[in-house]
């Protein structure tokens, strides 16, 4: 997302309209909109006030990803029983069609029984019950993943 589009989004959040930040910030309502449009930028003092306006920190501001803070969101309010009943497969499946197929062509008992061997490692070693165990190996193999892509 460039600047001017994450300005937009955070004075949207906070349901103001470019007058009233213009006139909260001293500057003219045509100024508002050259930032958000990415004709002009804002200095780093309307950058702080305007970080203040809205509510959220300066680097939140530079980087105001609305996406992501709305998924945040609804994550949060997402109960532990409605997150049980989502096919996260069939929902992911959607972006990465791979989640659908691949159980036709990958030996899924061979990885299971490998994964099972590291689940029940992570457990005695570290005394994590089975879903702590899960979200640490989760996070290891995002990790791995995370390297060598940047390699």
């Amino acid at each position: 997302m460039n600047l001017g589009n994450g300005l937009f989004q955070a004075r949207k959040k906070c349901g103001l309209s470019q007058e009233e930040v213009a006139e909260k910030l001293g500057i003219s309502r045509q100024t508002v909109s050259k930032w958000e449009t990415d004709e002009t930028v804002p200095d780093i003092r309307q950058s702080k006030k305007m970080a203040v306006l809205y509510n959220v920190s300066l680097d939140e501001l530079i980087d105001f990803d609305i996406d992501i803070k709305e998924i945040q969101e609804a994550i949060d309010k997402t109960s532990e029983e409605v997150q049980e009943k989502i096919d996260w497969a069939n929902a992911w499946g959607k972006k990465y069609p791979i989640l659908l197929t691949y159980q036709a062509n990958v030996n899924i008992p061979n990885y299971a029984y490998r994964i099972n061997i590291l689940l029940d490692e992570l457990k005695k070693e570290y005394q994590f019950n089975e879903q702590d165990a899960m979200l640490v190996l989760k996070d290891i193999l995002y990790n791995v993943w995370k390297n060598r892509k940047s390699k």
